[in-house]
C-alpha cells in the first residue's frame, strides 16, 4: 500500500532521520537528506544522498522484516532477472525511535501504472520473476508468521475477517458468489515444498523505466511456503488480455490460483475495494464455469 509522502507520520521526519544516520553512520552524516515522493504505509523511506535511502519501519509489525530482508536480499538477488534492493546497512534504536532500521542502495525507477507500461509485456516480465523467485533455495527461509502477515500460508487464517467484510458488504456485493471463491480457496492446499513468494507485488514495488519492468522492491512480507498470495496481482494491476497473458506466463496450477483469487478477495473486501472484488468474481466464473 503506497501514498503521498506526508513528513512526521509515526513520529519520523528528516530531523530524525539526520540524528540516527549522523550518530550510527557518520560518514554519510553530511549528505542530504530528502522524503521520496510515494512512500509505503509500512515504512517511511528517505533519501540519503544520491546512492542510499533509509528505511523506518512505522510499526513493531513491520520492523521483523529488517533483519530478514538484511540476511535474504543479497542471496536472492543473483538469482533473479531484475534488480532487487541492496542492503547496505541495519540501523539501531535511538533519539525515541524505538526499531532497527535499514540502509538500502537507491534504485532508480517510476512506480508502475497501466498508463506506462506495455500491460502485456509487463504481465510476462512479473510473472518471470514470480518464476525465478520460486526456483531460489528455499532451505533455512523465513516461513509464514506475522512478518508476512500469514501470507505464505493458507488463507483461512482471514476466515473471521472475511466473513465479517461479506456481512458488511452484503447489499453492494454478489455476496454468495463471494462466499463461492472464498470457499474455493479454502479447499485447496498446497502440498508441495515451499517456495519463495514476494507477496506485495503492488504497482508501487514495481518500478518501471522506459515502459518495462526495471526492479522489484519492499521484501518485507516476502518468506517461503505457499506462493498463492503472488497471483493477487493479476486482479490488482491486470485485467482482460494481460491477465491472461500472466496466467499463461506463470504456469500456477488452478488450486494455486483458487487460493490467489481468496487473498485477493480477502484484501478488496477488508478495504472496500469494489473493482478488485468484481475483477476476482469475474475471474472465478470463467474459470469455473
Amino acid at each position: 500500500m503506497t501514498n503521498h509522502h506526508q513528513d512526521g507520520r509515526a513520529g519520523i521526519d528528516a530531523g530524525l532521520v539526520r540524528r540516527l544516520v549522523a550518530d550510527q553512520f557518520p560518514q554519510w552524516a553530511a549528505l542530504p537528506i530528502t522524503p521520496v515522493k510515494i512512500d509505503g504505509w509500512d515504512n517511511r523511506t528517505y533519501r540519503l544522498g544520491d546512492e542510499l535511502t533509509v528505511r523506518l519501519p512505522t510499526a513493531a509489525s513491520y520492523a521483523t522484516a529488517i533483519e530478514k530482508e538484511h540476511h535474504w536480499l543479497p542471496i536472492l538477488a543473483p538469482q533473479l532477472p531484475y534488480p532487487i534492493p541492496t542492503a547496505v546497512g541495519i540501523g539501531e534504536p535511538g533519539h525515541g525511535y524505538p526499531h532497527r532500521w535499514a540502509i538500502r542502495r537507491w534504485i532508480p525507477g517510476a512506480t508502475a501504472t497501466p498508463e506506462t507500461v506495455d500491460l502485456d509485456e509487463f504481465a510476462h516480465s512479473v510473472a518471470t520473476f514470480i518464476l525465478a523467485l520460486q526456483r531460489c533455495d528455499a532451505t533455512g527461509g523465513p516461513l509464514p508468521g506475522i512478518h508476512s502477515f500469514q501470507r505464505g500460508g493458507p488463507p483461512s487464517y482471514y476466515h473471521s475477517a472475511t466473513m465479517a467484510a461479506l456481512a458488511e458488504l452484503k447489499d453492494r456485493i454478489d455476496a454468495s458468489l463471494a462466499l463461492e471463491v472464498w470457499e474455493t480457496a479454502l479447499a485447496s492446499s498446497w502440498v508441495r515444498p515451499p517456495v519463495w513468494f514476494h507477496a506485495d507485488l503492488a504497482h508501487g514495488n514495481l518500478l518501471v523505466e522506459n515502459g518495462r519492468l526495471s526492479a522489484v522492491i519492499d521484501f518485507g512480507t516476502s518468506g517461503v511456503g505457499d506462493p498463492a498470495c503472488e497471483l493477487a496481482v493479476a486482479y490488482t494491476f491486470f485485467s482482460g488480455r494481460a491477465r491472461e497473458v500472466f496466467r499463461s506466463a506463470v504456469q500456477q496450477d488452478a488450486g494455486t490460483w483458487a487460493r490467489g483469487r481468496g487473498w485477493a478477495l480477502w484484501k478488496a473486501l477488508i478495504t472496500s475495494d469494489f473493482r478488485v472484488i468484481d475483477e476476482v468474481l469475474a475471474d472465478h466464473l470463467t474459470q469455473t464455469r
